[in-house]
Parts: structure tokens; sequence; C-alpha cells
């Protein structure tokens, strides 16, 4: 089954690894039609291919991973909202606006759901809505090209696509974040690093940055993908709960994922199986 969509590339470089590339020309501006296709294509993994075991996501274009917010776009939103009742009042526009909102922030998260890491390969410029892309993602690596910036504030908005609440977990400096969201300041790819938003910054650019992913998304194909699963979700739940709250859940998790078969191979042996179609999600043949 083909994913790939009119703006977004899905290929499968290796068995289990998928690439997904944000292609829209020229400068991947996020619009209505982009951000939808966007997380149906990771919501559409997730169901319909459940050999998947991991997800590298970058973009078509060498020197862009995206400009952010498609400003023409969010304009005529903005317009059809505010001119389809004109005698309405504030609240009322604002409850519209804020479904339009939930809708795009339900698609840029797409990436947290799935039961697979999703790494994300930044190549080029990346602005705005672009930083709130990776930020979803499980494992950013950047180019050395790569440059960054939270442009919200210089369009008169507070970012509202989960920059702010993810920068203040995945990095390990809020003044720096708070720097960065009030200045709309460009930042390199070696600060990010420094910083937390990437784990690891590649000398080069698009070609460099997707090899390196593509190395260790092969390294974690390797690994029980229940087990991975499990470590996605025990870490995603960890980050918004209490030590208590997150051990309650470990342990009713495990108490199930533990009956596994892959739980009794031996350590250190891959459970890639030995020929297409000898695994299915879960039932792994040993």
């Amino acid at each position: 089954m083909d994913l790939s969509s009119k703006w977004i590339k899905v290929s499968e470089p290796f068995p289990h690894i998928l690439h997904v590339e944000l292609a829209r020309d020229p400068v991947n501006a996020v619009g209505f039609e982009f951000w939808k296709a966007y997380g149906t294509t990771f919501d559409s993994i997730s169901e319909k291919k459940p050999h998947v075991r991991a997800v590298i996501l970058s973009s078509a274009f060498s020197d862009i991973f995206s400009a952010g917010f498609d400003l023409y776009n969010a304009g005529q939103i903005m317009k059809g909202r505010t001119d389809a009742d004109p005698a309405s009042d504030a609240a009322r526009i604002a409850m519209n606006f804020q479904k339009q909102i939930e809708q795009i922030q339900e698609a840029i998260m797409a990436p947290e759901r799935c039961t697979f890491p999703v790494i994300a390969a930044v190549h080029g410029t990346n602005i705005g809505l672009g930083v709130d892309i990776i930020a979803s993602c499980d494992i950013r690596y950047a180019a050395s090209n790569a440059r960054f910036t939270l442009k919200q504030v210089d369009i008169g908005m507070a970012a509202d696509m989960g920059t702010l609440a993810y920068l203040p977990k995945v990095m390990g400096n809020m003044s720096f974040v708070r720097e960065m969201a009030y200045t709309a300041d460009w930042f390199s790819a070696d600060r990010a690093e420094q910083m937390g938003l990437v784990s690891k910054v590649v000398d080069g650019g698009k070609e460099e940055v997707v090899a390196s992913a593509l190395e260790l998304a092969k390294r974690i194909a390797t690994k029980s993908p229940i087990a991975v699963t499990g470590t996605k979700r025990l870490l995603s739940h960890g980050s918004d709960h209490s030590v208590a709250e997150s051990l309650q859940y470990t342990t009713w998790w495990n108490a199930i994922m533990l009956q596994t078969k892959d739980f009794l191979k031996r350590p250190g042996s891959s459970f890639l199986p030995a020929r297409p179609g000898d695994f299915k999600f879960g039932t792994p043949k040993l």
C-alpha cells in the first residue's frame, strides 16, 4: 500500500523502516491540506503497516526543512472564520478558532501516537511550525547546516502547535527556551545540541543526516518491537506524570507485556525476521 500523497513522500529504504519526506514545493509551508496529510500519513502507518519498527522524518528539499505555517493559508482560515457570521461575538469566533487549532495540534502530534520511534533528520532552515513538527518526534538529529527559529512572535502570536509545551520537557535550559521564544532569534545546530533539542549533529546536509538517522533506525529495528513500543509508551507517560503514577502504570503494562515470547530470547540477539512475512507485530517467529 502506497502511503505517499501530494505533499508527503513515503519510501522504505530498509526492511521495517520507512522514510517520510515533507515535499510541499518550494519550502514546505504548512497549510490546511499539508497538515491533514501529515497527520493522516503517520496514523495510516500505525494502522496499516504493522511491520514498521522505525520511521525517519526529513524534508525532500536539501536547503530547507520547513518554512513554518503558510501565512496566506492562515489568513484565509482566519478570514473565513470571522466572515462566516459578522454579527457573531468574539467568544463564538474564538470557539471556532479553537476547533481549528486543536485539529492542527492533533496532526502535528501524530508521531507521538505512533507505536514505533520517529527520528527527525533535520537539515537546512527550520522555522516556527517546523520546530513544532520535530518537537513531537522521539529523537532529533540535525545536519551541521541546520538552523532554527521560533518565529511566531514576529507574526504576532504565541506558538500554539506544541513547541512551548514540548521544549521545556526536551531541553534542559529554560532560560534559552524563553529567550528564543521571546525574540525569534536564530540558533545553530550546535546550539540546538548543546541545549538538548537534538541529540546529534551530523557534519554535512540532508544526505549525511538521513544516512545517520537510518543507521540508528536499523539498530532500533533489531530490538524487540514489543520492548521498544513499551519503552516509548512508558517514557511518554513518565513525562506527564509523577514517579509514583508512572511506576504504577509500568507495573500494569509489564504485567501484560512480559508475557511476550520476546522476553525469552537470548540477550543481544536480533529480532529481525529471517524472511519477509515472518513478522507480525507482537508475534515474531523465534
